[in-house]
C-alpha cells in the first residue's frame, strides 16, 4: 500500500475518537438519567429534554455557528470553551426544571468543570451556557404545560372513560394546547378520525387485543410478552438512548451531536402535544373498556390488558407516535433508515436486549408493542405511526438547518 495512503488512514485512526461528542453525549445521559430518577412523567420529560437539548445547540452553535439557531440572540467571546458552554447550559435548564435533583447535579457540574484547565475559556464558555439557558427557559416559561383542565368520563359506546383496574381519572387533557417546538399548530397532522365503534373494522380490532393482549391470553408468544416489556419504558427516555448509542458509534463531533439529540427531542415533544391534542379531541376508549362492555364474540366482562393501561385515550397511540418521529429524524440526519443497533431497556422492565437493522423496524415494533400489551387497538397504532412520521420529517425540514457544509 502507498505510504501516503498509509499515513492518511493512520491520521484518521488518531483524530477521529478526539472529534466525539463527549460532554454534549455525557449530559445527555445526565438529563435522562436525572428525570429517571426523579420519576418524571413521559410528556414532563419530553419538554425538559428538548429544553436543554435546545440550550446546548444554541451556546455550541453561537461558539461556532454551523446551524441556524432555535433561538436567535445568543452571542459569545472569542475563545469560548465548548465543553464548557455545554456544560453550564444543560445544568441551568436542569436545575431550574428538576430542582429535587439539584445536589446530583452539581456534582455532575463540578465534575466536568475540573477536566478544564483554561480557566479563562472556561469561565466564558459558562457565561455563554447560562445565556443561552435562560433564553430558552423564558421562551418556554409561559408555554401552558402547567395548565389544568378536567376531562369528564364518557358514557356512550366509543367514548373514553377510566379503566380498570384502578379506573384512574383521565391525565394531560391540557397537553395538546401545549406551544409546540416546531409544528405551527398542535393540529398541524391530526389523523382522521377514528372506527365507528361499532363498524366490522372495530370488532375486528377488539377481537384481536382482546386475543393477544389479555392477561392470561393464550396466544401470545414468549417473544411476544418480551417486546412489549421492552419497549414500556418512556419513549424519550428510550430513543435518547438509541441516539447515544448510534452518535457514539458514528463518531459525531459535539456540534453533530447537538444538532441531532435537539431535533430527536422536539420531535418527540411535538408529538406529545399533536399526539394528545388528537387523542383529547376523539376521546376514544381503550380496548379494556370496549372488551368488558361490548366483550368482543365471547365476551369477557373482567378482561384485563396484560400491562397497565395509561390513563388518557386511545387514538392515536402516542407511544407510536414518538417512535415513528424519532425514527424519520434518525434516518433523515444519517442519510439512511439502513443503521443496525442494539438497545438495552430501562425502568420498568430493565435488562431486556433487542437488536434492529433499522430505525423504522424498531418503530414499527415499537408500535406493535401496544397491541401486544393489550392497551391500544391496530388503528390508533397505524395512525400513530402517520402522524409520528409527518412529525419527525416537519421537524427535520424546519429546525436547525445547516448553514455550512462541513
Amino acid at each position: 500500500m502507498n505510504r501516503r495512503v498509509i499515513a492518511f488512514l493512520f491520521s484518521i485512526l488518531l483524530i477521529v475518537p478526539l472529534a466525539r461528542a463527549g460532554e454534549v453525549t455525557r449530559w445527555n445521559r445526565v438529563m435522562t438519567d436525572a428525570a429517571a430518577a426523579e420519576q418524571t412523567d413521559p410528556l414532563t420529560e419530553s419538554r425538559i429534554f428538548s429544553i436543554v437539548q435546545a440550550a446546548i445547540h444554541d451556546a455550541l452553535n453561537a461558539i461556532d455557528r454551523r446551524n441556524q439557531p432555535y433561538r436567535e440572540g445568543v452571542t459569545a467571546p472569542s475563545g469560548a470553551l465548548p465543553e464548557a458552554a455545554v456544560a453550564a447550559a444543560a445544568h441551568a435548564v436542569l436545575v431550574e426544571l428538576l430542582p429535587a435533583r439539584k445536589a446530583d447535579l452539581e456534582v455532575q457540574f463540578a465534575e466536568a468543570l475540573e477536566q478544564m484547565k483554561d480557566k479563562r475559556a472556561m469561565a466564558d464558555g459558562m457565561r455563554v451556557g447560562k445565556q443561552a439557558a435562560a433564553r430558552l427557559l423564558a421562551l418556554r416559561r409561559d408555554d401552558g404545560a402547567n395548565r389544568q383542565v378536567v376531562q369528564a368520563a364518557g358514557t356512550k359506546p366509543g367514548a373514553y372513560r377510566p379503566t380498570p383496574p384502578d379506573f384512574t381519572p383521565a391525565w394531560f387533557a391540557h397537553w395538546g394546547k401545549v406551544k409546540p417546538f416546531v409544528l405551527t399548530s398542535s393540529a398541524q397532522f391530526r389523523p382522521a378520525q377514528p372506527l365507528a365503534p361499532t363498524s366490522a373494522r372495530a370488532r375486528a380490532d377488539i377481537e384481536e387485543v382482546r386475543a393477544i393482549g389479555g392477561k392470561t391470553s393464550a396466544v401470545r408468544t414468549p417473544e411476544q410478552s418480551e417486546i412489549s416489556r421492552f419497549w414500556y419504558e418512556s419513549s424519550p427516555q428510550g430513543w435518547n438512548r438509541i441516539a447515544r448509542e448510534v452518535a457514539n458509534a458514528r463518531n459525531l463531533d459535539e456540534w453533530q451531536s447537538a444538532r441531532l439529540f435537539a431535533l430527536l427531542n422536539f420531535a418527540m415533544a411535538d408529538g406529545y402535544i399533536g399526539g394528545f391534542e388528537a387523542k383529547y379531541h376523539y376521546n376514544y376508549w381503550r380496548p379494556a373498556t370496549a372488551i368488558r362492555e361490548n366483550g368482543g364474540s365471547s365476551g369477557d366482562a373482567a378482561w384485563l390488558p396484560d400491562l397497565d393501561t395509561p390513563p388518557v385515550p386511545d387514538y392515536p397511540s402516542t407511544h407510536t407516535v414518538l417512535g415513528a418521529a424519532a425514527a424519520a429524524v434518525l434516518a433523515r440526519y444519517f442519510g439512511t433508515d439502513m443503521v443496525s443497533f442494539s438497545t438495552t431497556s430501562g425502568a420498568p422492565y430493565a435488562g431486556i436486549t433487542r437488536k434492529f437493522w433499522s430505525f423504522s423496524e424498531a418503530a414499527q415494533e415499537n408500535g406493535a408493542s401496544r397491541i401486544l400489551a393489550g392497551i391500544h387497538f391496530t388503528t390508533a397504532v397505524r395512525a400513530g405511526h402517520v402522524q409520528g412520521d409527518l412529525i419527525g420529517a416537519w421537524t427535520y425540514d424546519h429546525a436547525l438547518k445547516p448553514v455550512r457544509a462541513d
